[in-house]
């Protein structure tokens, strides 16, 4: 069935020129294409966990518990004196929420790129308009071009992922202190987007509390809980006011926010894996240099990007070996012939390696 022309012309004409966004077809595959966990819960911890959630009064609202959360997440993270946390339904509400925030005339968000993609279309659907700064060629912040877009720009919001993707880099820690100056100075927020954090050696957490318009923001994705869809962000106490107000009521859904509490619960088992994912990544870096033509780029998140002689015949290849990644390579062109891998199990990263070198 076919939408007549004239209720087309309902539907803003930017929306119908933009893609909805893609999730491949995983069904028998070694899924390594969107940064999951790979590890499910231990036998006994699906059990407890599901008669918990059995108990739910899934007939009520969300009640007060859901800021048992919040106190949770903010112990978890060490939020600092005077600081408050808003929860979202993944960090992507949260990214909406706050271009519906700061969507004052004239707003502008600024990012570098390549980057996440939800910070450029969250503005374009808000109407904000959107400033992406490109990284230098080896992924790294441009100083010069990201002050020079904040001078001329003047944004509402610049966003730092940290590390980044799909690059898997942590920027230089000076570089990013002269942004937040510079953002700060003419009135704007900066967004720390600590996504992949349970992978790094780094977080800015420890800095927050030194700037009164940084916000810190995290999700349970990468923590292991990508299912759940459960994103946090801390800040000070009268700005994140202002934010939640757009907040929708009850976002976070019981079931939610009690398998949020019951992994906070049990983080020593999910930090055991996020250990097990990092050496996992420095053996697979170690392996990937060994291949030609390969080039891996240093991650300090769950991912690798590379650079392959021809990404389109080693994506069609890995997929034919039952292997499933995301091929990367149209998103920028600084991303030319790159591919990312998410870093998985010993298992599945045998049979990406074994798969790699026969795409090559």
């Amino acid at each position: 069935m076919t939408v007549s022309p004239k209720l087309m012309q309902r539907i803003r004409q930017d929306v119908q020129s933009m893609h909805a966004y893609a999730i491949q077809d995983s069904a028998g595959m070694v899924k390594l294409d969107a940064m999951e966990n790979p590890y499910r819960l231990p036998a006994d911890l699906q059990i407890a966990l599901g008669k918990r959630l059995g108990a739910l009064a899934l007939n009520r609202y969300p009640d007060g518990r859901v800021n048992d959360l919040r106190h949770a997440l903010a112990k978890y993270a060490a939020m600092p004196e005077g600081f408050d946390i808003m929860l979202g339904n993944g960090s992507d509400e949260l990214i909406s929420m706050l271009a519906l925030a700061c969507d004052v005339p004239g707003a502008a968000i600024v990012a570098p790129l390549p980057g996440f993609v939800m910070y450029a279309m969250s503005a374009q659907l808000q109407g904000v308009a959107f400033h992406g700064v490109p990284l230098t060629a080896d992924f790294e912040l441009d100083e010069a071009a990201m002050l020079a877009a904040i001078d001329t720009h003047k944004p509402s919001i610049v966003y730092l992922a940290y590390p980044n993707n799909p690059t898997g880099n942590l920027w230089d820690d000076a570089v990013i202190e002269k942004i937040i100056l510079a953002q700060g100075a003419q009135g704007g927020l900066v967004v720390m987007d600590e996504a992949y954090q349970p992978f790094a050696s780094k977080s800015y957490a420890g800095r927050i509390s030194g700037h009164s318009h940084v916000l810190l923001m995290r999700t349970l994705s990468k923590f292991g809980l990508a299912g759940v869809r459960l994103g946090y962000m801390m800040g000070p106490k009268a700005l994140v006011a202002e934010i939640d107000k757009v907040r929708p009521p009850y976002n976070i859904s019981v079931l939610d926010y009690e398998c949020a509490l019951f992994a906070l619960e049990h983080a020593e088992v999910f930090a055991a894996q996020a250990k097990d994912l990092r050496e996992q990544r420095a053996r697979l870096q170690k392996e990937l240099a060994t291949l030609p033509g390969v080039t891996a780029f240093p991650s300090e998140a769950n991912m690798i990007l590379v650079r392959v002689p021809d990404a389109a015949k080693s994506f069609d290849g890995l997929k034919a070996h039952g292997v499933l990644i995301k091929n990367v390579s149209k998103m920028h062109p600084l991303l030319s012939n790159c591919l990312r891998l998410t870093v998985g199990t010993a298992q599945e990263n045998d049979q990406l390696l074994a798969a790699l070198k026969e795409s090559l």
